[in-house]
């Protein structure tokens, strides 16, 4: 049986995979989480559903003498990198936290990965890679210039970069074979989230939640009493960001079918994949869409643009089709949003 490393396990994209790997395969995970940002209830909740298939190791990635350890002591076959700060406007306030916490730990445990002989490494990166790349008609794709516009976005392109070159540096004798998903923007929960009891589903939980669909389900589940349309003068439709909004468990589903493709290629090399819908939806549009699904009006206050924040972004995703066997389900706002709010509903 495989051992797969998965760092951030107990956050919210790396326990829907985790998920997606213990139901549709039989494979044992290892996750390392410090819990800083992730939830021991996601684990408990795995652990749970498919019992003796998972163990927990808090681990800081900082650690290295603690991650080291543990590389000497259980062979990985993978390792399914997601830990990392992802909040945008946070890390234009952080920059060096950003830095240290999302490219030199991922350097650290890259290294780890070649010296101990792991076969293939799928990282999660993101389209703040890419900043705000212009005159795209058919979307951003995997070989659009990377011009990151904040902190966050550079810290990812600068990890992509050691990951890529490292593997080069060393002419990848030892054979690795390595995936880069480039995600769009991720909501929803899992939809086998169904008679939700106490700790019992999967969905996007929060300590201080940044995401658009995330934000205004709270307002629409009185957990907040208002919130912000940042910026209303974008040159857009209707003056507000754009964005390419995928269901999480879709997304989980792109992990294994990356990680199939690599293990059919025989080369030793890397890939690069968007992973979005390929349509995009304004935050005014999400917001009103969230106000009909729900039933419920909450207030919305206009302010200021934030640093930091692209006009537009929607992914050309033709790549992980064709050279992948990945078919999303869920390619739909409105199954998006009930998803979410029927956790939020749960979390209330």
């Amino acid at each position: 049986m495989e051992t797969i490393l998965i760092t951030g396990g107990c956050g919210y994209i790396g326990s829907h995979t985790a998920l997606h790997f213990l139901k549709y395969t039989d494979k044992k995970i290892i996750i390392i989480d410090n819990l800083s940002s992730g939830f021991l209830e996601n684990f408990n909740y795995l652990d749970k559903k498919y019992p003796n298939r998972l163990i927990l190791e808090k681990i800081d990635l900082s650690d290295l003498v603690a991650l080291e350890a543990l590389f000497k002591k259980q062979k990985f076959d993978a390792l399914l990198h997601f830990a990392a700060a992802l909040s945008v406007e946070e890390s234009m306030h952080m920059p060096l936290w950003y830095y240290q916490n999302n490219t030199i730990n991922t350097t650290n445990i890259f290294k780890l990965c070649l010296k101990y002989g792991v076969e293939k490494f799928i990282f999660s990166s993101t389209a703040a890679v890419y900043g705000e790349p212009k005159n795209l008609d058919n979307g951003i794709t995997e070989d659009t210039n990377l011009m990151p516009i904040n902190p966050y976005g550079a810290s990812k392109m600068m990890s992509e970069r050691i990951l890529i070159d490292g593997l080069m540096d060393i002419q990848n004798k030892i054979g690795l074979k390595l995936g880069i998903l480039r995600y769009f923007n991720v909501a929803g929960a899992s939809m086998d989230n169904q008679n939700l009891t106490k700790n019992d589903g999967l969905g996007q939980r929060s300590k201080n939640a940044t995401h658009l669909i995330k934000v205004a389900l709270e307002c629409a589940t009185k957990k907040r009493e208002k919130m912000a349309i940042f910026g209303t003068n974008y040159p857009t439709k209707d003056g507000t960001c754009i964005r390419d909004y995928i269901h999480i468990d879709d997304l989980a589903s792109a992990h294994l079918c990356v990680y199939d493709y690599l293990d059919s290629i025989e080369n030793r090399e890397f890939e690069i994949f968007n992973v979005g819908y390929g349509c995009g939806h304004s935050v005014k549009e999400v917001i009103e869409n969230i106000k009909l699904i729900t039933k419920k009006d909450f207030c919305v206050e206009l302010k200021p643009p934030r640093l930091g924040d692209p006009a537009k972004l929607i992914g050309n995703v033709e790549k992980i089709f064709k050279k992948t066997k990945w078919k999303p389900k869920f390619n739909d706002l409105e199954t998006i949003i009930k998803s979410a709010y029927e956790w939020e509903c749960y979390l209330s």
